[in-house]
């Protein structure tokens, strides 16, 4: 379809509206990698077929159909948030013979159905028209094709519809910082595919580095195609949140001509063009301004899916659950299809589409440098009335997040960002979460993690001092990065080492049951008193990763513990003099904690509107 074909029509008023067309989605047969099981794309029903990324070769008597992740449309989102209801199929045929091509849908209880069909002959286009009506909790529609007598070749499908709508500005921000390859290679992925990039009115890449990405090759091509589109910009590390914002900031400037939709984008993410289409498409057709995010498919593991949709528990600072407990996680989607709708509360910025609309309405993000920016983002835009859609069908491949250890910097700004966004979002009983906080920290000295613990009990420390604290939000985070780290490097088992730095001959000890949940903080008080007594197993073991629960781990009195990239080991003790200092600690900062709470989560809601203002980015960007 044409999206630049415009015509006249009369509106109900009388007056005269311009009709365009709006391209949709398009059906692809393969992926944009070898290593992407083209099985997320097309079926082999029966016969011979060959899938390449724009054509389906079917020999006579042949059938296929794209019932797959990235071949259905995913009807039932499109009619719980937009204006679109109904769809025109444009099907490029060329065969000497009869081919039949069905337009199947389903429904939330994975019921098939044949909505349209055309029995094709010879070469040229089959159009068919489908209504977008009965898939409000669950469905999606797919194509399927027959070879009924002789060979046939399938190309060029595209589904879209008409609009009224005015055309709204596209912008892309990839923020970036020393991943100048992954970050090249991304920019380039968005060249590659010349109906994506016409697309594209502004890319915007910010790098944060000192390994820069505009001295990669691939940068250099994607620079030629995008031309004075791409703005490439340098700026302090600000971390995800002020790479981020710098977009946002650029796109939606007093003097940008029009409505825009910003596609936020990790730098490291391996994309499928086609999914910029559809999230662009989309948010150009909902109602009313909505977030758009795309789902996350696994590097190491490109057919799983991480999850559906996600949604927070923010009395349990709780981020990344599902948002339905019949949704999809952590399964194939080439075994498993998701027909039922799931709704999410927020999506991660991993790919995500901020319309311009929010950023006018509830400013820019928080300036949290790493974690939680997302989602508070999100929350804060749904509790204005712009509710986010994460979009079946809409994936890119992100490397695997089991594959991270949890034991690093991060939990600093996890645990502050966190409590801050709990607070200004939410509200926080002071009592109850301390519970939660202690929990979290003695499970950590259980697991004689004593770096960790102290990580996240700095991180309560900075929420209590506020905004403008000395591990505060004033300057980005810079200052408290440069402070954790060094703090860290005080705690010898937060570093990796080698996977030669195992002791030869030592055994390896695996779980061997599961605390019950109502027990958890029985085992908990028991295994710290354990520690305590000096009771604990003696001797040197091995736990590998997925063993490595702190109930399991704190049986032993030390531990050579498998890092969750597999590629070395952390090395626990029990240090009983530095575990009591921890708790001493830790019993003082949540006195401090119930006292203070109150107040300190009104001085955040009170900065909040001056710390997401374009004045304050703007000075930590030094513009």
């Amino acid at each position: 379809m044409d999206a630049t074909t415009v015509t006249a029509a009369a509106d109900p008023a009388g007056s005269e509206a311009v009709e365009r067309g709006l391209l949709l989605q398009r059906t692809l047969f393969s992926g944009p990698r070898k290593w992407v099981n083209d099985d997320l794309y097309a079926r082999i029903l029966r016969g011979v077929v060959r899938r390449t990324r724009s054509e389906l070769h079917l020999e006579a008597g042949a059938v296929a159909d794209t019932n797959t992740y990235f071949g259905r449309f995913e009807a039932s989102y499109w009619q719980r948030w937009t204006a679109v209801t109904e769809l025109t199929i444009r099907v490029t045929l060329e065969s000497e013979g009869q081919v039949d091509v069905l337009v199947r849908a389903s429904d939330i209880g994975s019921h098939v159905r044949t909505v349209d069909v055309v029995h094709h002959h010879g070469e040229g286009m089959a159009v068919l028209h489908v209504p977008v009506d009965t898939y409000t909790d669950g469905g999606a529609l797919w194509l399927e094709f027959h070879a009924v007598d002789a060979p046939a070749t399938v190309s060029e499908v595209e589904w879209g519809t008409t609009t009224t709508r005015s055309v709204r500005r596209a912008a892309v921000a990839i923020c970036t910082f020393n991943r100048a390859d992954d970050c090249a290679a991304t920019v380039d992925s968005l060249a590659s595919d010349p109906l994506v990039a016409d697309l594209i009115d502004d890319l915007y890449v910010t790098d944060q580095g000192t390994d820069l990405v505009e001295t990669r090759e691939q940068f250099a091509h994607a620079a030629e195609e995008f031309g004075d589109r791409l703005h490439y910009l340098r700026q302090p590390n600000l971390g995800g949140a002020g790479g981020f914002s710098r977009g946002l900031y650029e796109a939606t400037t007093p003097e940008a001509p029009g409505p825009v939709d910003v596609l936020l984008m990790d730098d490291d993410v391996r994309v499928e063009p086609e999914t910029v289409l559809r999230l662009f498409a989309f948010a150009a057709a909902t109602r009313e301004p909505m977030l758009v995010g795309a789902q996350m498919l696994y590097l190491f593991n490109p057919d799983y899916l991480l999850v559906s949709g996600e949604r927070t528990d923010l009395a349990q600072l709780m981020g990344g659950l599902d948002s339905d407990e019949l949704a999809l996680r952590d399964q194939s989607v080439v075994e498993e299809k998701q027909e039922r709708r799931i709704d999410a509360e927020y999506n991660a910025w991993w790919s995500c589409v901020i319309p311009g609309e929010a950023v006018e309405r509830v400013g820019l993000p928080m300036p949290f440098f790493f974690q939680w920016d997302d989602i508070e983002y999100g929350l804060r835009c749904r509790q204005a009335g712009m509710p986010t859609c994460t979009l079946q069908g809409a994936a890119v491949w992100h490397a695997d997040f089991y594959w991270k250890d949890g034991d690093d910097f991060g939990q600093f700004f996890s645990q502050r960002n966190a409590l801050t966004t709990a607070a200004i979002r939410q509200g926080i009983a002071p009592r109850d979460m301390a519970g939660n906080l202690a929990r979290s920290v003695l499970r950590a000295i259980a697991a004689m993690q004593y770096g960790l613990a102290a990580t996240r009990m700095r991180g309560i420390e900075a929420f209590l001092d506020g905004p403008d604290g000395a591990h505060g939000v004033a300057d980005g985070g810079q200052a408290a990065l440069a402070a954790i780290r060094e703090e860290r490097s005080a705690y010898p088992e937060t570093v990796k080492l080698p996977v030669d730095a195992l002791p030869a001959g030592i055994g390896v000890e695996r779980k061997v049951g599961i605390p019950r949940e109502d027990r958890e903080d029985q085992v908990l008080a028991k295994r710290l008193l354990v520690q305590k007594l000096g009771r604990q197993r003696r001797g040197v073991v091995a736990i590998p990763y997925e063993d490595a629960a702190w109930w399991h781990v704190s049986l032993f009195d030390e531990a050579y513990v498998t890092d969750a990239s597999q590629t070395g080991v952390h090395h626990r003790k029990v240090d009983p003099a530095r575990a009591t200092e921890l708790k001493k600690r830790l019993a003082a900062l949540l006195a401090r904690f119930v006292r203070e709470t109150p107040a300190v989560q009104e001085r955040w809601r009170a900065a909040q509107p001056e710390l997401t203002s374009r004045e304050n980015w703007a000075r930590l960007y030094g513009i």
